[in-house]
C-alpha cells in the first residue's frame, strides 16, 4: 500500500519501550542512490527512497504518525495487524527498532488468494519450509528469526495453534515442547472441539509491547505457534543460536529487526507508474 511501510513503522515505535522514532526522515546520507548505515542491501534500487513525498506531501510523518496514534490508542491490536499487512503485502505482491523508510510503493490492482497460499508459510510449518518460504524472497535465516519477533504483539487464532494442544504428531498427543502450565492454559481456551476463533496472545507476558518477551518465551517452551518454536528446536543451528540472542539482547534483535523489514520492504514493490495509487484503500479506483 502507499504510505503501509510508514503506517507499519509507526506502530512499531507506538509500541516501543523506548521513545525513539521510527518514521521516514528527510535527513538521509544520499549518495548515487543509496545510504549509508542501511545494513545489507543497502541502496534504493527498488524505486523507493524515502523523501518519495517530501515536495507532494511535505507534512506526511506528522500525519502518519497522528492518526495512527489515535487508531492504537483505541485499539492496540491494529499496531500487530499492520505488521502482519506489511508482510503478507510484501511476500505476495512480490523506538523500539527503527529505520529509514523507503517511500514511493504503489498499490496494486489485484489480490491472490491463491498466492497468499502459495507464498505465505503456515503456521505449522517445520523450520526447513520457513527458510524455504524466505529463501523464495531472497531473505536468510537471520531475517527469518528477526521478522518472527513481530510476534512479540498480536493475536492468533485458536485453529492456527490446536494441533500442537491436542493431535502434534498425528498421535492424539500435545506437543512434547510445550512448557506444561502454559499448555494447560492455553487448552482452556482453545478446545479440542470448536473454539477455532477464540483468540490467544502470540506473546501473553507483553502482548502490547513491542520488546524481546517473544524469544524468552520460545526458550521457555511458550512459544505459540509451531513456526515459533521450531526456530529453537528445528535443528536448522543458525536459527536457535539467533532465538537465544535475542533473548539475551534486546538491542541486537532491534537492529536486526529494522534491517529485515527494510528488506522485506523492498521485494518487488510497485513504483512508477505501474499498480495506483488508491482513492479508496479497500478497492481497485
Amino acid at each position: 500500500m502507499k504510505l503501509l511501510s510508514s503506517l507499519m513503522a509507526a506502530a512499531v515505535v507506538f509500541l516501543s519501550p523506548t521513545s525513539s522514532i521510527a518514521i521516514p526522515g528527510f535527513d538521509s546520507e544520499w549518495d548515487n542512490g543509496g545510504f549509508y548505515g542501511g545494513g545489507e542491501g543497502g541502496g534504493y534500487d527498488s524505486g523507493l527512497f524515502p523523501e518519495f513525498y517530501q515536495f507532494s506531501c511535505p507534512e506526511v510523518n506528522d500525519v502518519v504518525m497522528s492518526v495512527l496514534q489515535k487508531a492504537i490508542a483505541e485499539d492496540p491490536r491494529i499496531a500487530a495487524s499492520l505488521l502482519r499487512l506489511h508482510f503478507h503485502d510484501c511476500f505476495v505482491q512480490s523506538g523500539g527498532p527503527s529505520w529509514e523508510l523507503p517511500l514511493g510503493r504503489r498499490d496494486s490492482r489485484t489480490a491472490s488468494l491463491s498466492g497468499s497460499n502459495l507464498n505465505i508459510p503456515a503456521p505449522n510449518s517445520t523450520i526447513q519450509n520457513l527458510i524455504t518460504f524466505f529463501q523464495r524472497q531472497g531473505l536468510d535465516q537471520t531475517d527469518l528469526v528477526a521478522l518472527s519477533g513481530g510476534h512479540t504483539i498480536g493475536l492468533a487464532r485458536c485453529v492456527t495453534f490446536k494441533q500442537r494442544l491436542y493431535n502434534q504428531n498425528g498421535n492424539n498427543q500435545p506437543d512434547a515442547t510445550l512448557e506444561k502450565t502454559y499448555s494447560e492454559g492455553l487448552r482452556a481456551v482453545c478446545p479440542n472441539a470448536g473454539g477455532d476463533n477464540n483468540l490467544s496472545p502470540l506473546d501473553f507476558a507483553s502482548p502490547a509491547k513491542f520488546d524481546n518477551t517473544y524469544f524468552k518465551l520460545i526458550l521457555w517452551g511458550k512459544g505459540l505457534l509451531t513456526s515459533d518454536e521450531v526456530l529453537l528446536t528445528g535443528d536448522a543451528g543458525e536459527t536457535t543460536e539467533l532465538v537465544k540472542a535475542y533473548a539475551q539482547d534486546e538491542s541486537l534483535f532491534f537492529g536486526q529487526f529494522a534491517k529485515s523489514m527494510w528488506r522485506l520492504g523492498n521485494i518487488s514493490p510497485l513504483t512508477g507508474f505501474n499498480g495506483e495509487v488508491r482513492k479508496n484503500c479497500r478497492r481497485i479506483n
